[in-house]
């Protein structure tokens, strides 16, 4: 059974009605992670196996999701289009400056997609060697978010 749009956003519809500050869904193919903050909802996704590949002729080309770096540094790419968010709510602390060492999992901001909070992780082992975008700026997909030095 595949999921429209019209169906997620149904069921977002009744989460955000309801009295749940999370939400946790996994399925053969992912597990998905929804936690109410604020005013919004934060996702953490993880990929368990892949979906199905349909090629259409005149579908654009996704991002490279890590392409190898000549100078040793590694993009962290925005995974879909939306507003970057460098802290978890408005006063808090970044969640990593530059400098700072990076694990895989390490989350190195938000991106606000339709109310949706996702958690876009480093990817990499390494050092934070630039945050490319201000707290608050629009992201198209495939934009570059951070840059950490692999470690």
């Amino acid at each position: 059974m595949d999921l429209t749009p019209d169906d997620v956003a149904d069921i977002l519809r009744v989460i955000d009605s309801a009295q749940v500050n999370e939400l946790r869904l996994e399925t053969a193919r992912f597990k998905l992670t929804l936690r109410r903050e604020g005013d919004g909802w934060i996702q953490e996704a993880e990929v368990l196996a892949q979906p199905d590949v349909v090629e259409l002729a005149a579908a654009p080309e996704p991002p490279s999701a890590a392409a190898p770096s000549t100078d040793g540094l590694h993009d962290v790419l925005a995974p879909l289009p939306g507003t970057f968010y460098r802290a978890g709510e408005p006063g808090a602390p970044p969640f990593v400056q530059v400098g700072d060492a990076v694990e895989e999992d390490t989350v190195v901001g938000l991106l606000e997609t339709m109310k949706l909070f996702n958690s876009v992780h480093a990817g990499v082992r390494g050092t934070v060697a630039e945050i490319c975008l201000a707290n608050a700026e629009a992201a198209g997909q495939g934009a570059v978010l951070a840059r950490v030095r692999v470690a």
